[in-house]
């Protein structure tokens, strides 16, 4: 129980520092009700994690232009992250050809996917392959390009020409963040024109988003959310986002 407690504070500390910029750790310690000690205790854990660097009394997100490494990532939100993907996962038929990109979210759907029969899954997301290792009934193509050691993905031309070659059933991608106005906001620009080719490539474009990311600022725009079929997010979508996603068409479902 303290754990699930500690693990959802310190999300939440996470969207506050993505929303804000920086804040006093008094400021943390007043808008999560807890003890300048608790409070101290969580930025410690996130500084050593690599999420969050303590600086001046206060703390920031490690970097306002670059995304924390894949191993942090996997740390925040998870049980979250394997509420959406098991949303997804439900969505999606036997038999249906499914294109996967980057991200420990997108991951998660994976992991949900594995009990499927018939279905194909074409990613450049190598966790994505890992976590499809044991679905026998499952069928798995993987892109070309260039490794990103960092995040164990795939870019470059011979990904989007990969992607681009596709006429699949359903896209689920992820984003750097997304803003209160619907923006799909990135850190890498060579990740955005993958995520860009993933979601040309399907009938159906599912965003999958923690509630970490809304709010979070990031320094590149290359879509809306509202221009998507479907949005499946952690907790609960701010209002104003979710009445503007529906006036577009746009599904939002909250796990």
């Amino acid at each position: 129980m303290e754990k699930g407690d500690a693990a959802r504070r310190r999300d939440h500390i996470v969207n506050l520092l993505s929303s804000y910029g920086e804040l006093s750790a008094t400021a943390l310690a007043d808008m999560l009700g807890v003890t300048a000690q608790t409070l101290r205790a969580d930025l410690r854990a996130l500084d050593e994690a690599g999420i969050v660097r303590r600086r001046h009394g206060g703390a920031t997100l490690t970097s306002a232009t670059e995304n924390i490494s894949y191993q942090p990532r996997l740390a925040v939100s998870r049980d979250e992250k394997n509420r959406i993907g098991a949303a997804v996962a439900a969505s999606i038929p036997n038999g249906a050809t499914v294109a996967l990109g980057t991200g420990t979210t997108v991951e998660a759907v994976a992991r949900a996917l594995t009990n499927h029969e018939g279905i194909t899954v074409a990613t450049n997301n190598i966790h994505v392959v890992l976590a499809l290792r044991t679905a026998e009934r499952i069928t798995v193509l993987l892109a070309g390009g260039e490794v990103r050691l960092r995040d164990l993905d795939l870019i470059g031309a011979e990904s989007l020409e990969f992607f681009a070659g596709l006429k699949f059933d359903h896209a689920i991608f992820s984003v750097g963040g997304l803003s209160g106005d619907g923006e799909l906001l990135d850190f890498n620009l060579d990740e955005i024109r993958a995520r860009q080719a993933i979601s040309a490539c399907a009938r159906t474009r599912t965003l999958v988003v923690d509630h970490a990311k809304i709010g979070r600022q990031a320094p590149h725009r290359w879509g809306r959310m509202q221009d998507l079929e479907r949005v499946v997010c952690g907790g609960i979508c701010p209002i104003p986002l979710k009445e503007s996603g529906r006036r577009c068409g746009c599904e939002i479902i909250e796990v």
